[in-house]
């Protein structure tokens, strides 16, 4: 017993050295800074640990969204769209958006629509920290969904906390730049009391998305020009409104919260660059509602519980005026109930277990004609353990699924000749398993080795089942299969100008069956299929180092850098016997073989600078990797400096943002020309 709440007094202390370090109530300077952060991100009993960019990380980047962020972890790639009001989803380790859980302050963000979240629309002006987890999160205790994905990201947002004598913080941030950008956000967190404590942060956002950048094709093969020309991007504009307010409790051993969150946007989609087509008018609307609760409490020094729950409600209209083409004005209708309960219960100090439940309800409904509502009932149970024998820590988990789906009558179409033959998927039941180790073989020397396995799947989205002339309702799962060796060390040094440092690489194996792809019906080439005719196998290396300095003249730097090799090739049988040939066994498009970045910051009293690198390699369009789809290496380097500074006890902080420095023309996405070097300057006040 003595053990267990030494322990449980040691996790206390080290989340408090977190919350200082996070909202900069600590004393200690920016390297010890660093230190913090590595020791504390490896909580008790963790096996796989994350990547992670806390606060301070986040300031050193040129980031405007949390897409913008992330594209700096190992293993990721991120799609851009094109510009501030494109499209930007998330794929980790090449296994595709699909397989990405994203969990907003715990609870996972849902689009049961097409399954894609936008990290676009999340701003990180109230972000605290960035994870990333390969496999899942090493933590037994909590909702049965996060089990569910093959890859994870958590955005937490920031949690109100207050010096002494104080009851109140307010913050305020205005971003002005290129591309007619207005972006003014305002944080004001109170202190109702020792046991609750409030928050709330609006942020508006208006730009015109105009900028310049050079459109260049060449003639596959002959090398000979055929467009070389310098345009303005047009149709990019954005505005964008953002709400949250938040309660946050303490009671005897547990805590609670509760959050609203309110999206509202209008923009315009500067589509793609093809054909001679300059400019595109179609536009979308989104607005984006939740209110979401955590409650989580220890019952007895052995058994806790937690308990979550959700209501979401998504809007999107989408507009094509274009009527030489197909004039469109469609509208869907998501929501979303969910439940959540999670036990867990210390057999011994060393050995725990878990078992969480889960039930999610999800409903689409649209004004398109011929347009089935579905109706979707996920019913979760997950069964995990954690142990520590002596060097090695060992975690396993089973997840059990149950999806039941109902279809409502919704629009009639009677012109259409595919209306009758709508018909509810069957109900899916699937049990997967995941199994996680790590070893550690000095007590001295922190150095770890870790490996890990796991089985999951993805559900075919609405979109897949039921899609107008495309959904096929008896789709199967998508499965992925994961290995994963790899190692992590880390050592602090007490003299010499090297302060600390951290190393950690990783060897993996991917394998996704069943993969829904998208095959022309046979009757008709204008009705498409969605099939499970896919097959993926990736191989891959990640590898980070992140170090801290101390240079001459109070000079601190920081320095996190980031490199990824993959090879995913797709082994997708054809019915084509040359388009078999010439795609069977090629990468996969937009997956490029080499990928990296760097993070450096360096301070010296109040001044802060900031520089931050992408690099992507060469990749291709499509699995067919010959010249006509090849797409060249694009890299980006953002340079920002920063002064902070009092006036009359009033904090504040001015910074000048550079980004892509040298103007590099670029396409993350084929035909979607991004940015060129553009500007921006950042005001921030707190009292």
């Amino acid at each position: 017993m003595y053990l267990h709440n030494t322990k449980k007094l040691i996790s206390i202390v080290v989340l408090l050295n977190i919350f200082q370090f996070a909202h900069g109530q600590s004393k200690l300077d920016s390297i010890q800074h660093l230190k913090e952060v590595v020791v504390t991100v490896r909580s008790y009993k963790e096996v796989i640990p994350a990547q992670k960019l806390t606060g301070e990380d986040l300031k050193a980047l040129n980031s405007f969204s949390v897409a913008d962020a992330i594209r700096y972890f190992s293993g990721i790639q991120v799609k851009d769209y094109g510009g501030i009001g494109g499209l930007k989803t998330v794929n980790i380790r090449s296994m595709g958006t699909h397989h990405v859980g994203v969990f907003y302050d715990g609870i996972q963000l849902g689009n049961a629509q097409n399954g894609q979240i936008d990290l676009g629309k999340f701003s990180l002006d109230n972000m605290e920290d960035i994870s990333l987890y390969n496999g899942q999160k090493s933590d037994i205790f909590q909702p049965a969904k996060d089990f569910g994905s093959s890859g994870s990201v958590y955005l937490h947002t920031r949690t109100p906390q207050f010096s002494k004598n104080k009851n109140y913080n307010l913050k305020t941030t205005l971003k002005t730049g290129s591309f007619d950008l207005i972006n003014p956000s305002v944080l004001y967190e109170h202190k109702i009391g020792n046991d609750l404590k409030a928050s709330f942060n609006v942020e508006m956002m208006n730009t015109s998305g105009k900028y310049k950048y050079r459109y260049k094709r060449v003639y596959p093969g002959l090398k000979e020009v055929m467009y070389d020309t310098t345009a303005v991007r047009k149709n990019g504009d954005v505005f964008s409104f953002r709400s949250e307010a938040g309660l946050y409790g303490t009671i005897p051993d547990g805590l609670w919260k509760v959050k609203l969150y309110y999206y509202d946007s209008n923009r315009g989609l500067p589509g793609a660059i093809v054909n001679n087509v300059w400019k595109n008018s179609q536009r979308q609307w989104d607005r984006s509602f939740f209110v979401q609760g955590s409650f989580q409490k220890s019952v007895t020094n052995k058994y806790e519980i937690q308990a979550n729950a959700k209501f979401a409600y998504d809007f999107m209209r989408f507009l094509n005026p274009d009527t030489t083409t197909m004039r469109i004005d469609n509208s869907f209708h998501q929501r979303e109930w969910y439940g959540s309960l999670a036990n867990k219960y210390a057999i011994t100090p060393n050995w725990d277990i878990s078992l969480s439940t889960d039930v999610q309800y999800n409903s689409l409904s649209s004004d398109m004609p011929g347009f089935f509502f579905p109706q979707r009932t996920t019913s979760l149970i997950a069964l995990a353990s954690a142990v520590e024998m002596g060097n090695f820590k060992i975690q396993g988990s089973i997840l059990a699924t149950f999806v039941n789906e109902d279809l409502r009558i919704g629009n009639y179409n009677p012109d259409s000749p595919y209306q009758d033959t709508v018909v509810a998927a069957p109900d899916k039941q699937e049990l997967t398993p995941a199994f996680f180790i790590s070893y550690k073989p000095f007590r001295n020397k922190d150095l770890n080795f870790r490996a890990f396995y796991k089985k999951i799947f993805r559900m075919p989205t609405f979109n897949d089942l039921y899609y107008t002339n495309i959904g096929f309702s008896a789709l199967k799962p998508e499965f992925t299969h994961q290995f994963d060796v790899g190692f992590q060390y880390s050592r602090s040094f007490k003299n010499g100008f090297i302060k600390y440092v951290q190393m950690q690489a990783d060897a993996y194996y991917n394998e996704v069956t069943d993969k829904i792809v998208a095959e022309p019906a046979k009757s008709s080439l204008y009705r498409w299929t969605m099939t499970n005719i896919g097959s993926v196998e990736i191989w891959g290396i990640d590898a980070s180092l992140s170090a801290a300095f101390q240079l001459l003249y109070d000079i601190g730097m920081n320095l996190k850098l980031a490199y990824t090799y993959q090879k995913a090739q797709d082994f997708t049988r054809k019915d084509n016997p040359v388009l078999q040939e010439m795609s069977y066994g090629g990468q996969i498009n937009y997956i490029p073989w080499h990928s990296g970045s760097v993070i450096a910051s360096m301070t010296h009293k109040s001044w802060q600078l900031n520089y931050s690198f992408i690099y992507v390699g060469e990749r291709y369009e499509n699995s067919v990797n010959i010249q006509e789809f090849y797409q060249q290496p694009w890299y980006t380097h953002d340079m920002a400096i920063i002064k902070n500074f009092k006036m009359n006890n009033i904090n504040m902080r001015i910074a000048g943002e550079i980004n892509n420095l040298f103007g590099q023309d670029y396409e993350v996405v084929l035909n979607y020309p991004m940015p060129k070097r553009n500007y921006r300057i950042l005001l921030t006040i707190e009292l």
